[in-house]
């Protein structure tokens, strides 16, 4: 039996129709395609309940989502709290943090990889904390560069 693209089978389906309407039996228009008698019982049933709707290739769904959209809107809110407003220890979200409080709200676990995916789809992006001394004087650290990095810049 040859592989097809899913994208072939529109064609083979359409082919399959044609020739079911040519008089053709089912198991010689198999045996003509090189697909199987069910496939092509299963393509003359979609077409009789749809009609040419039923022969277009789609692209077939994914999974649906856990979280709906109401949900998703709620897990923003909560996030925008901080993460010490939930019982962590600092500012910054970490995958596995998200993960807990999703798990807290909606009782749904998600692996961290799709964590990040969920929080990109909200509109949320992935920040690398800048790299700073605690012990770092904004005031100093101002007066330096007008004063100094001018001098500097011309030697």
């Amino acid at each position: 039996m040859p592989k097809y693209k899913p994208a072939d089978y529109e064609v083979l389906r359409r082919r399959c129709v044609d020739l079911d309407q040519a008089g053709w039996k089912q198991g010689p228009i198999a045996q003509a395609l090189g697909l199987t008698q069910g496939w092509v019982s299963q393509t003359l049933k979609k077409y009789r309940q749809q009609g040419a709707l039923g022969l277009q290739w789609r692209k077939p769904p994914g999974a649906p989502t856990r979280l709906t959209a109401d949900q998703l809107c709620q897990l923003v809110e909560a996030l925008n709290k901080g993460a010490e407003h939930h019982g962590f220890a600092g500012a910054v979200w970490t995958r596995p943090r998200v993960n807990e409080v999703i798990k807290k709200l909606f009782n749904v676990s998600y692996d961290p990889s799709q964590v990040g995916r969920l929080l990109k789809k909200v509109g949320w992006s992935r920040q690398k904390p800048q790299a700073k001394a605690r012990q770092q004087d904004a005031g100093a650290v101002a007066q330096w560069r007008q004063e100094r990095l001018p001098e500097l810049k011309k030697s």
